[in-house]
């Protein structure tokens, strides 16, 4: 294996975990700005009344784009796997 090899697979990894990740990222992200924004026009200070929103978009978004990470983490794992062959010899 030679170190440009490694980079590539270093790379597309990194480039999969962001891909995977972002939905729920984002999901968080928007659910926790518009729970603080609630919080801070009520001035309600309860740690559960951000916790439990942002729990529900989170699976909301696991159940949306939930197959699409999965079909992307199989196409990762098939395309590293049928490139062990090249990369050994």
């Amino acid at each position: 294996m030679t170190p440009e090899t490694v980079i590539g697979l270093g790379e597309q990894a990194l480039l999969v975990t962001s891909l995977v990740s972002a939905p729920l990222l984002l999901a968080a992200l928007v659910a926790g700005v518009v729970i603080g924004m609630l919080q801070a026009a009520t001035q309600i200070n309860e740690m559960t009344l951000s916790f439990i929103p942002k729990l529900l978009v989170m699976v909301a978004t696991l159940f949306v784009a939930g197959h699409w990470m999965l079909q992307t983490l199989i196409d990762y794992t098939r395309s590293l796997f049928a490139s062990i062959p090249g990369a050994l010899g």
